[in-house]
């Protein structure tokens, strides 16, 4: 079992782990803002509470939320895991390093980013995935299917101008974090050339604006509602 530790602790392995757990958080997020972008219909969160209860009682959908959960936690443990490594293979920095020439700010502190966006995920499973789960929610019903009315929920955390100011912030480090992992997992996969590489470095900063700006979007949204 030799070469499968060695396999285990080889940086290409990490680097490759890495850049597959971000790409399925990158699809994850992705689908997320297609189910988040309903609380901001019309409708008294008649869309979003369907799709909401649809989501918790589709068996295939569990089994994902629980591997997305499973490859957040390997995502944040080898980032540590690779930061302390490079950190120790070279305790003593250079004399001298442009870094802010030779590499973008984003790709410098990725581990930074990524411990603030895992601040925020703590406070907003807290806040939404914790009280879904163990609080009392009021139940509403629709075409005579009853369920819970976790719009209600969102509503009242998003009409909090601190929560709503804490999440649109932290979209911020999401897309600056994105910046950089999207085309960064597509280089450690070996999926560069000269003739595609520039599309997905485009697309990558793409869709780390425009995803991030449609999630912050939402509780601006409510938030300027609840003020009428």
């Amino acid at each position: 079992m030799s070469w499968l530790t060695d396999s285990l602790k080889s940086s290409i392995f990490r680097k490759l782990l890495m850049a597959l757990t971000g790409l399925f958080l990158i699809l994850f997020l992705t689908v997320h803002l297609a189910g988040n972008i309903q609380l901001i219909f019309n409708d008294e969160g008649q869309a979003f509470n369907i799709y909401a209860h649809t989501m918790a009682h589709n068996p295939f959908i569990q089994l994902v939320s629980k591997f997305n959960f499973a490859f957040i936690v390997l995502h944040v443990i080898y980032s540590i895991w690779l930061s302390r490594i490079n950190n120790t293979a070279r305790p003593v920095k250079y004399g001298y390093s442009a870094a802010s020439t030779n590499s973008p700010w984003t790709s410098r502190n990725m581990g930074i980013l990524g411990t603030l966006i895992l601040v925020f995920l703590v406070i907003h499973l807290k806040g939404f995935w914790w009280e879904f789960k163990n609080d009392s929610i009021p139940m509403v019903t629709y075409d005579g299917e009853t369920m819970p009315n976790v719009f209600l929920v969102v509503k009242a955390a998003y009409s909090n101008v601190w929560y709503a100011a804490v999440y649109v912030v932290s979209m911020f480090f999401v897309g600056f974090h994105l910046s950089h992992g999207f085309a960064s997992a597509f280089q450690t996969l070996g999926l560069n050339h000269v003739k595609y590489t520039p599309a997905i470095k485009a697309i990558g900063k793409g869709y780390a604006i425009i995803v991030p700006a449609l999630f912050a979007l939402i509780p601006i949204l409510i938030y300027i509602k609840s003020l009428g």
